[in-house]
């Protein structure tokens, strides 16, 4: 008889599934369309749920070193995962690479669409006309207003356009700013260009004018669900999940050195 309940209970612990947990995700902005598509399929398939916060990848890197409920940080940028590690705020070896993208010049006006590679002899001032301002994420905290600040100081165009520029908070923001007409000019991530119809790619920066754009991802130290956490950052790193980065543009990962 006791081996009889015994076994009954035994079943039905097994028949009973595994309780479903809720895992916040802060991401970097320019991920926003493709993690959608990608957090939407890991629920179907897993039962768990995503939510997804949105903004520039230092914003979030300070939200998490006060104390912001995050489970996972998913970065533009390399060194604000770094920052946070240093203050023992992400949890030890969870950090790799998910993704990578490209730096573009928009434009506003569909005439100046071009695929031409951006070079010293780009005259970015003139395209701007007299009154216009490069839109541009913030340059010194931003990733990608620091690509973009990297890459047209290394072209020599920095100095001729820092007292033009169109600041915003995240590098969304400065797309808007473009797709909404009032800023003729932007520098974006080549998948927000590609997420945005309003807008052109008026020229590609080289791949040499700036340090590689890498989307590294890590598991914050006090996470209310850390093994849940880290089962989604290890499946963004599926084929599956990489098929839905690449769809919206990204490039694959770089190895973590």
């Amino acid at each position: 008889m006791i081996q009889h309940l015994r076994a009954a209970l035994l079943t039905l612990c097994f028949a009973i599934p595994a309780q479903a947990a809720e895992v916040t995700v802060f991401a970097a902005a320019s991920l926003g369309d493709a993690l959608d598509d990608a957090a939407m399929q890991w629920e179907n398939e897993t039962g768990h749920q995503v939510t997804i916060a949105l903004a520039g990848s230092s914003t979030l890197a300070r939200q998490i070193e006060a104390g912001a409920p995050a489970d996972l940080y998913l970065s533009a940028n390399e060194d604000w995962v770094s920052w946070l590690e240093d203050r023992g705020r992400l949890l030890a070896d969870s950090r790799r690479n998910i993704a990578s993208n490209r730096l573009v010049l928009v434009a506003y006006d569909p005439a100046l669409g071009s695929d031409t590679e951006i070079s010293e002899h780009t005259d970015i001032p003139a395209l701007l006309g007299a009154e216009g301002r490069l839109a541009i994420a913030l340059p010194d905290a931003v990733p990608a207003g620091i690509y973009a600040k990297d890459a047209l100081s290394r072209l020599g165009l920095w100095d001729a356009l820092d007292q033009r520029l169109a600041p915003t908070d995240n590098v969304r923001a400065a797309l808007a700013l473009v797709a909404l007409g009032e800023a003729p000019l932007g520098v974006v991530y080549a998948t927000d260009a590609e997420a945005e119809p309003r807008v052109h790619v008026a020229g590609v920066f080289p791949s040499d004018s700036h340090a590689p754009i890498l989307y590294p991802g890590a598991v914050v130290a006090d996470s209310a669900a850390p093994d849940v956490a880290m089962a989604f950052l290890d499946w963004l790193e599926s084929d599956d999940a990489q098929a839905i980065l690449q769809r919206h543009g990204f490039l694959p990962p770089e190895p973590v050195e």
